[in-house]
């Protein structure tokens, strides 16, 4: 018979503390046992100190061995037999379906899968992408099917696709946006603070790939640069070694050292560096899930600088009015809305406040973790301890910070 344990499984630690550390806590406060499962990294230890079971995995984020990846899958079967839960939470594409397969393997009652974007192999015009395309289509269909199956996405865009590609069924598609967010770690600074005329400082914190925009967001610099203005453009995040999109250090040594931008490299206390910037921007050509950065940004009352892209537009949804949308891939575009905000700080005031009005009501920490637990309990997972959602924050040990 199956437990009342919880597996959490994600491709990396780092996600796990960062992202799901309140669903983990929640479900423990619940009476769950949870399990959390992810490639080794340094965050995993910090995980048992709070008292969780953490096991590393032996998963290689860009292996495309057909053999190792079958190894994988009957690896976690293995532990899922072992523990015998009653219900496992795969995160990202590969986490989910590879999760999701061995526990119909291993006879798990309840999955849930959560798609936090559509990734490389959906959004890449590379041949390869396009080859795995079809392939990972098939693998999703089969590991999500299931009356006791589940799969969360996390925008509106990815739902349609979802269902129009009959990826999975209708009724066990749902739509929860984001992790959320913690409104009492991220909070807006003092109104004073907010008119002061120093030259702009943006930030884009996010993974270290181009489809994140981050070509557009150097020459969005040179253009202004070009023009005389004193515009601070910083840069957060590290090299994805992981994906094939990656781009190179030396590149990114090589802006900072031309004064394009500021490499801030990983940001441990995002909640400090969004207190000093005036505007975050995420220039995204990506199928995103649902940007974390632009929320955390909304949240402490920052004016949001995004493209009309999946995952983007869901935070950003009336240009002009809760930040501003601007096409993808195009450079002169975000110059033009910099060049805008600097010239206006009370329009970007005005916007800041608009969006983080949009956090209250749609990415508070505690909704998200509100629809997650219904979901658990429509699937059969019914608390062992009922208890109220915990208030956003009271995490025994706050996430470092969600600038990889």
């Amino acid at each position: 018979m199956p437990t009342n344990k919880v597996i959490l499984l994600a491709n990396t630690d780092w996600y796990l503390f960062n992202f799901r550390l309140s669903l983990a806590q929640t479900l423990r406060e619940r009476g769950f046992e949870v399990i959390l499962l992810s490639p080794d990294g340094s965050y995993g230890p910090k995980l048992r100190a709070l008292g969780f079971t953490w096991e590393a995995i032996p998963m290689e984020r860009r292996s495309l061995n057909p053999w190792r990846e079958i190894g994988l899958i009957l690896w976690l079967a293995r532990v899922f037999r072992r523990e015998r839960p009653l219900l496992v939470h795969g995160f990202t594409i590969k986490g989910a379906v590879y999760s999701s397969l061995a526990a119909r393997l291993a006879g798990v009652p309840i999955r849930v899968n959560g798609i936090d974007g559509l990734g490389y192999v959906f959004t890449s015009d590379e041949l390869r992408a396009r080859l795995l395309r079809p392939v990972v289509s098939n693998l999703m269909r089969f590991a999500f099917d299931g009356k006791r199956s589940a799969v969360v996405l996390q925008n509106s865009s990815d739902v349609a696709l979802f269902k129009q590609s009959r990826i999975a069924a209708d009724r066990a598609v749902r739509l929860v946006r984001g992790a959320g967010v913690n409104l009492t770690r991220y909070r807006p600074r003092e109104p004073a603070e907010t008119k002061k005329t120093a030259p702009l400082r943006i930030v884009l914190a996010a993974r270290l790939i181009w489809e994140k925009g981050i070509g557009e967001y150097v020459e969005a610099s040179r253009i202004l640069k070009s023009e005389g203005r004193s515009v601070i453009f910083l840069l957060a995040g590290s090299p994805d070694e992981g994906n094939p999109a990656a781009i190179q250090r030396s590149q990114i040594e090589e802006w900072d050292r031309d004064n394009l931008l500021t490499w801030l490299g990983h940001v441990s206390d995002m909640p400090a560096l969004l207190s000093d910037v005036d505007v975050v921007v995420l220039p995204s050509y990506y199928r995103e899930g649902l940007p974390t950065t632009l929320i955390e940004g909304a949240a402490c009352a920052l004016p949001l600088i995004t493209t009309d892209a999946p995952g983007c537009r869901e935070v950003v949804s009336r240009n002009g009015d809760d930040g501003i949308l601007i096409p993808a891939r195009d450079p002169k575009a975000l110059a033009d809305a910099i060049r805008m905000l600097d010239d206006d700080r009370a329009l970007g005031v005005k916007l800041g406040l608009a969006a983080r009005a949009k956090v209250l009501t749609e990415f508070d920490e505690n909704i998200v973790l509100g629809k997650l637990l219904s979901i658990y309990q429509e699937l059969g997972a019914a608390s062992p301890v009922p208890a109220p959602v915990p208030v956003a924050g009271l995490v025994a040990t706050p996430p470092e910070g969600t600038a990889p």
